[in-house]
């Protein structure tokens, strides 16, 4: 069993017949592309992916926040007159 993380399905034959109605429908939330019952895909609006990247970013940036704060080095001490 595998778990599906979206509210709507379709097949792949759906997606090729008319991708622009599956888009239309979606009413901008993802789809999982499904073959032989098994998600392959998933279709998401420019919305919500360009809100995943900017997740990933975060999430990537604060990773990097964190191992320089625990690099064992003093930190950098800055004034907005330095600035």
């Amino acid at each position: 069993m595998q778990p599906i993380f979206a509210t709507q399905t379709a097949s792949i034959s759906e997606l090729k017949n008319n991708p622009s109605a599956l888009i239309k429908q979606s009413d901008g939330e993802s789809i999982a592309i499904l073959n032989h019952n098994k998600p392959v895909a998933y279709l998401v609006s420019t919305d919500m992916y360009e809100r995943m990247m900017e997740a990933m970013d975060d999430m990537a940036l604060s990773q990097t926040v964190n191992a320089r704060m625990n690099d064992g080095q003093a930190p950098i001490k800055v004034t907005l007159d330095d600035l």
